[in-house]
């Protein structure tokens, strides 16, 4: 992984020419297929000249974790052709605005909240991608559905006409190991392959941020997310 001094060094001038060469080096080396992972730019936290500047140097995809931050951005930025993507906690009464003004939602972990963003999609916009999230290491205070709820879910997603189901997401706990962090990446994999299994069109493997995507990318991540390594440090 890149060094902090390195990593601070490039935000200066936005990092996506490194990143971008970093994840095709990564695809290389664990054998994946050339461009089979895409970058998703976690612009939480940043301000519009940063985005300006990642989207003029090639980057049009970028997700945001609050509605509110997020909307003013989308507003600010509707000039540009931006794939916006919530990647946030879900709540109830924010899924109509989500809906609205999202493409992609990676973080559906109920039938509710996917009814709901459903029956909000306006009729005149594509259906909304979403990714259901997963919580595999068990944390109470973390979001996602338990795995053995996985396949339930995913089915009932697919009789939603407003939405398209895209895969799975996940967040996983802190690990500084390549090992380790390997290990849950596996997890999620087998759980992602057992939907492909049913033959569900699924094609996205949404796993990897600024300090694991390496392991995400060798245990088949498809979009890796990636905000510090970019961007720099959040204001």
């Amino acid at each position: 992984m890149l060094a902090d001094k390195q990593i601070n060094a490039m935000t200066k001038t936005f990092a996506f020419p490194e990143i971008n060469k970093r994840i095709r080096d990564f695809e290389k080396k664990h054998e994946r297929q050339p461009n089979s992972v895409c970058l998703l730019a976690v612009s939480k936290g940043q301000d519009l000249e940063k985005i300006k500047a990642a989207y003029d140097a090639g980057q049009h995809s970028f997700g945001e974790n609050y509605l509110q931050e997020a909307l003013s951005k989308i507003e600010a930025l509707s000039d540009l052709n931006i794939e916006w993507h919530f990647i946030g906690n879900l709540q109830r009464n924010k899924t109509k605005k989500i809906a609205e003004h999202f493409s992609w939602v990676q973080s559906v972990s109920s039938k509710q909240i996917a009814k709901r963003l459903n029956d909000h999609r306006p009729e005149n916009l594509p259906p909304l991608n979403i990714c259901i999230e997963i919580n595999l290491d068990h944390e109470a205070s973390k979001s996602g559905i338990e795995p053995a709820e996985l396949t339930q879910l995913a089915k009932y997603c697919m009789t939603l006409p407003r939405l398209k189901l895209r895969g799975i997401m996940l967040i996983p706990p802190p690990h500084d190991n390549l090992d380790a962090q390997c290990k849950i990446f596996h997890q999620a994999y087998l759980l992602f392959e057992s939907l492909r299994d049913l033959n569900l069109p699924i094609d996205t493997l949404s796993m990897g941020m600024s300090r694991d995507f390496e392991a995400a990318i060798a245990e088949g991540s498809t979009m890796v997310r990636i905000g510090s390594a970019l961007f720099g440090e959040r204001f």
